[in-house]
């Protein structure tokens, strides 16, 4: 349905991923109800989805988990024949798909089958993959397993973090959504199934444990782990007397700093930027000479 040269959409999403895509979305589509989970209680700090949803006058629908969702989907008549999916942290039931005669398109953010599950952007930098991207699918029952309406790639860069190839996929993102759902709407798509199903690989949910670094490990993998694990869980390590959180470190072929550290298969990470004790963030010669005195 259209108002006003806009296609009436519902919104699915939660967290601050859900948020950016959703502001981008809004000059694009008409916005008839957005669903998201509530504020945690005694939560003290700003929940992206909903001061979004204030600032634009959107309304908003909760559910904290599928047994809510499913309820509160049994209990509203949508006039949108699409919805579209993104960040939302609970897993929708065939009664939540079938609510919308298109279905629910959901914007993962990796080249599907690749990266199934919660958590692909970590993993693809942790993995050290030299290319991710984005896939329109159709959501189905399974754990990202529907049919595609397009998948589109990007390399990452040298150096990239989490949060940096974040803020690339919500771009290429909302790039696809403006293009790919006009058009399936239209049915000039017609979703296919996603290829190579022999190569399936899966993401999870992070830990705070998955952030504190083994020594023992080589420091290419260390190295990895700190550009992927921003801005959660962070890596944290001891080097002697100092427990840090690292922020920014590269492989070397040499020590140079006492916050050098040697791996476990003989290589050196260099430290280059860390939060110090005082929850400072600062570069590695900043905190020796402050620290190290």
């Amino acid at each position: 349905m259209t108002y006003s040269g806009k296609t009436k959409v519902v919104f699915f999403g939660s967290g601050p991923v859900a948020a950016r895509s959703l502001e981008l979305l809004i000059p694009k589509f008409e916005i008839e109800a957005v669903i998201t989970k509530p504020r945690p209680p005694h939560h003290k700090y700003d929940v992206p989805v909903l001061s979004m949803c204030e600032r634009h006058g959107l309304p908003v629908l909760l559910a904290s988990d599928r047994k809510e969702l499913n309820a509160l989907i049994q209990s509203h008549q949508f006039e949108s024949r699409l919805a579209i999916l993104i960040d939302f942290g609970i897993i929708v039931s065939r009664q939540v798909i079938d609510a919308f005669p298109l279905g629910i398109i959901n914007s993962h953010f990796s080249l599907l089958p690749l990266w199934r599950g919660a958590d692909p952007i970590t993993f693809a930098v942790l993995n050290g993959d030299d290319k991710t991207g984005v896939s329109l699918m159709l959501i189905d029952e399974g754990m990202d397993t529907g049919k595609l309406l397009t998948s589109h790639s990007l390399h990452l860069d040298e150096g990239e973090t989490s949060i940096t190839l974040t803020d690339r996929l919500i771009e290429l993102s909302d790039q696809l959504i403006a293009e790919y759902v006009p058009r399936y709407i239209a049915g000039d798509i017609k979703p296919k199934n996603q290829p190579h199903p022999d190569r399936v690989t899966y993401s999870r949910k992070l830990t705070k444990e998955d952030g504190l670094l083994d020594w023992s490990e080589p420091a290419n993998v260390i190295e990895r782990k700190i550009r992927a694990f921003q801005p959660w869980p962070k890596c944290h390590g001891q080097i002697g007397d100092w427990s840090l959180i690292i922020t920014k470190a590269h492989v070397s072929d040499t020590k140079h700093t006492p916050l050098d550290m040697t791996c476990g298969d003989g290589s050196i990470i260099s430290v280059d930027e860390v939060i110090a004790p005082s929850g400072k963030k600062m570069p590695a010669d900043a905190f020796l000479r402050g620290y190290a005195a």
